[in-house]
């Protein structure tokens, strides 16, 4: 049996994702110089859409997608910006929280939030100071064996005075 990776994009997943994915339009009344048909294809959306989530599951780098399975990075990045500007993913988000609420239900009456926004103010006690301060500072200590700059002349005038 072949295993299912976390950013395998199953058949009933695309069927709710393919209808929010915008398609290519042509400009209406717009004349393009090069002949209908030439250049690349356009990649498959749902290609696409596997390689965007599997960038999301893994963290790893756009450039860093392998090509051999997924494409050119730089063409999966532009269509992830296009369908991020088109909300693609905040229609999607909003969609998978109703089906969940109508699963599972959601408490919307009761909502909690946990964060920390300030320095926690005994962790300097606690820790102690930071191992890699261990040296004076550049500024503060001379480099060994130079010395100080001090220019002969205060100031130079590049021309005479008038």
């Amino acid at each position: 049996m072949a295993t299912i990776r976390s950013w395998t994009v199953s058949d009933a997943l695309w069927e709710k994702v393919e209808p929010l994915i915008p398609t290519r339009k042509r400009k209406k009344g717009v004349t393009y110089r090069r002949r209908p048909g030439g250049g690349r294809k356009p990649m498959e959306p749902r290609q696409v859409f596997e390689a965007i989530i599997f960038v999301l599951r893994t963290g790893c780098q756009w450039k860093a997608l392998p090509t051999a399975h997924f494409g050119s990075a730089s063409a999966i990045h532009k269509y992830f910006l296009v369908w991020k500007r088109q909300k693609v993913f905040v229609t999607l988000w909003r969609k998978g929280l109703a089906e969940y609420d109508e699963l599972e239900g959601i408490a919307w009456a009761w909502q909690s939030i946990d964060g920390a926004m300030v320095k926690a103010p005994l962790a300097l006690e606690t820790v102690g100071p930071n191992p890699t301060d261990r040296g004076k500072k550049r500024h503060e200590a001379q480099p060994p064996r130079r010395r100080e700059w001090n220019p002969a002349v205060p100031g130079r005038e590049r021309r005479p005075a008038a």
